[in-house]
């Protein structure tokens, strides 16, 4: 079977997919054309508009159904994981005490304006998310949760002042680039201050990977789907391997 694979709708390979975006034109009937050949000129087949409606004045919202005359090779990608062997809370308690010898500091929160804590809180609070406990439940960790809009000079220097194992920074705001430019900002800021090496630098966020953390100069990302023992287990493991290496 092929590797490579396109968009898949009613049948195998036929390419469907929906888009959604807003046009700054009122609507009529033109907008519906408009919006059909804007989707028409990005090279797409067989585009309809399935729903194209007023969303305020001078501004209108529309759906399309197109088809996509490209594939990608699934192979070909490389984007490995941060999840690591999957441990336990208790577990991975056992492996701190016996591969560390002492508490694991951690910090976290979202950083620059962004005050969405969910993702966060998820990860760092003792009730933790799905059933899975977060760090602070965690015997052999000792956790900081910081709350919500943390200037990356702040956490930078926490981290530095109470010397932090690993720097959690989440973000859920992508709005102009303002994820990028405020995950660059800290490990910028850690790399000038002298403590980029001591501190395990974890990214998080709805539309954070692992690929893009690393590409920005972290020790990890973390998305959609994870719960706290996937962080707990990266630490820890990633801990343990510079203290013995």
């Amino acid at each position: 079977m092929s590797t490579f694979v396109k968009p898949y709708g009613d049948t195998r390979d036929d390419g469907k997919v929906q888009l959604s975006f807003t046009l700054p034109i009122d609507w009529n009937e033109a907008a519906d054309e408009a919006a059909r050949q804007l989707v028409t000129k990005m090279g797409f087949a067989e585009v309809a508009v399935a729903e194209g409606r007023r969303i305020a004045s001078g501004f209108s919202f529309f759906v399309v159904y197109a088809s996509s005359p490209v594939a990608v090779d699934v192979d070909a990608i490389v984007a490995p994981t941060a999840r690591a062997l999957a441990m336990s809370m208790d577990e991975i308690d056992a492996f701190v005490r016996e591969r560390i010898g002492r508490k694991i500091r951690v910090a976290g929160a979202c950083i620059g304006t962004d005050a969405h804590t969910v993702g966060i809180d998820a990860i760092l609070n003792m009730k933790g998310y799905k059933g899975d406990y977060g760090l602070e439940r965690y015997k052999e960790f000792e956790t900081f949760n910081l709350g919500s809009q943390v200037s990356v000079e702040e956490l930078a220097q926490f981290a530095k002042d109470e010397r932090i194992d690993a720097l959690l920074a989440s973000q859920v705001v992508t709005q102009k680039g303002s994820d990028i430019a405020n995950f660059t900002a800290l490990a910028e800021l850690l790399e000038a201050e002298g403590v980029r090496d001591s501190v395990l630098l974890i990214a998080g966020g709805p539309r954070v990977t692992n690929l893009l953390a690393t590409e920005l100069g972290y020790d990890a990302g973390f998305g959609r789907g994870t719960v706290p023992s996937d962080v707990a287990a990266f630490v820890a493991q990633r801990l343990a391997e510079r203290i013995h290496a």
